[in-house]
């Protein structure tokens, strides 16, 4: 393929990557920890960024599907691509969560339902699709960073069904219940994901192009596994949520460690990449998946510190939102130069 029809292709939605709707997470989830600081102007100005971005994705990808959806059912069937597809179900609760923030709880609830069918549809319909019945094997080869995306969409629903409770009294049993499963089949698949992503690395050879910025997702979905138990543990008093309140404190401490632990050896590998092996830096979409996690550590550290009383933990998470949010300022600049430099040198 020539340069100028791989231009094209980059800048028409036949080359959309299924994981683009990481861009409304990180810019939603940098929103809610902004918020968080008291930042009220930066909080609204980044949901009203990830609003406008989160429709401009879904229509994107409606028009992807009317006239690529070859390539749309070519992503769904590949183990390395199909993952990103629960990118939209975390970008419609961490907006859903940012929108209720700011009083709209009706939409939130709405956005809730949306996401949650999406991710019990696309939690049987990518592993049987993408994995099941791919034609790879062993499939482990196939394993990377993405696949983390579907412990980060279980989480997110938790996180969602947590903090709209408070607000719809009447279904104060059946947020527990979403919250509550959402959460502990988060925490599985987390073990089980993780597994599979740790094998490909150890099994093959790993050439650095292929060591990615979605592995951060792997302290990412760490993180929103404490954010969602944060918010359980906060939920008022309901049989499910009475269950495992002590359970969710405890481990949500322990995953806070993990996830700090992770960030040096995340930094370590993007030394070993871009220094030692001389990957050239350019902006793909899955630089979003960097500046998540950053959000997503910051606004778990804040979330946590309160919910156990924990003040030093608290602290960092205040302190971590300026990594986050300078994260996201190179993160959409390096975007936006992106979109400007193919158009200027295509006719």
């Amino acid at each position: 393929m020539t340069a100028e029809p791989r231009v094209r292709r980059r800048l028409s939605t036949e080359g959309l990557s299924p994981g683009y709707f990481a861009l409304v997470m990180a810019t939603g989830i940098v929103s809610i920890g902004c918020g968080q600081r008291d930042w009220g102007a930066v909080s609204v100005a980044l949901l009203g960024v990830a609003g406008v971005a989160y429709v401009a994705l879904v229509g994107l990808n409606a028009h992807r599907l009317l006239r690529h959806r070859a390539a749309m059912v070519a992503d769904l069937r590949d183990a390395r691509t199909a993952f990103g597809f629960f990118t939209f179900v975390a970008a419609t609760d961490v907006l859903a969560v940012g929108i209720a923030g700011h009083g709209a709880v009706v939409i939130g609830a709405v956005l809730l339902g949306v996401a949650g069918t999406v991710w019990a549809v696309l939690g049987y319909a990518i592993p049987g699709i993408a994995v099941l019945g791919g034609a790879e094997r062993p499939i482990i080869r196939a394993a990377n960073g993405s696949w983390l995306v579907w412990v980060v969409a279980s989480q997110s629903v938790a996180v969602a069904a947590a903090t709209l409770e408070p607000h719809f009294p009447a279904s104060r049993q059946a947020m527990a219940i979403v919250a509550v499963l959402s959460w502990s089949v988060g925490l599985m698949l987390y073990a089980g994901t993780a597994v599979f992503v740790a094998l490909r690395l150890v099994a093959y050879t790993l050439d650095p192009h292929e060591l990615d910025p979605a592995y951060w997702i792997a302290m990412g979905a760490v993180a929103i596994t404490v954010v969602a138990g944060a918010r359980i543990v906060e939920m008022d008093s309901a049989p499910m949520v009475d269950a495992v309140r002590g359970l969710v404190a405890g481990l949500a401490v322990l995953m806070w460690c993990f996830a700090t632990w992770l960030i040096p050896a995340l930094v370590g590998a993007g030394i070993w990449r871009h220094l030692v092996h001389r990957v050239p830096l350019h902006y793909a979409p899955n630089w979003w998946s960097i500046v998540f996690p950053l959000g997503m550590y910051a606004v778990a550290g804040m979330y946590l510190g309160r919910a156990d009383h924990l003040p030093i933990v608290e602290g960092i998470g205040a302190l971590w939102i300026w990594v986050a949010v300078a994260a996201w300022l190179v993160t959409f600049t390096a975007m936006v130069v992106s979109w400007i430099g193919p158009r200027r040198r295509s006719p």
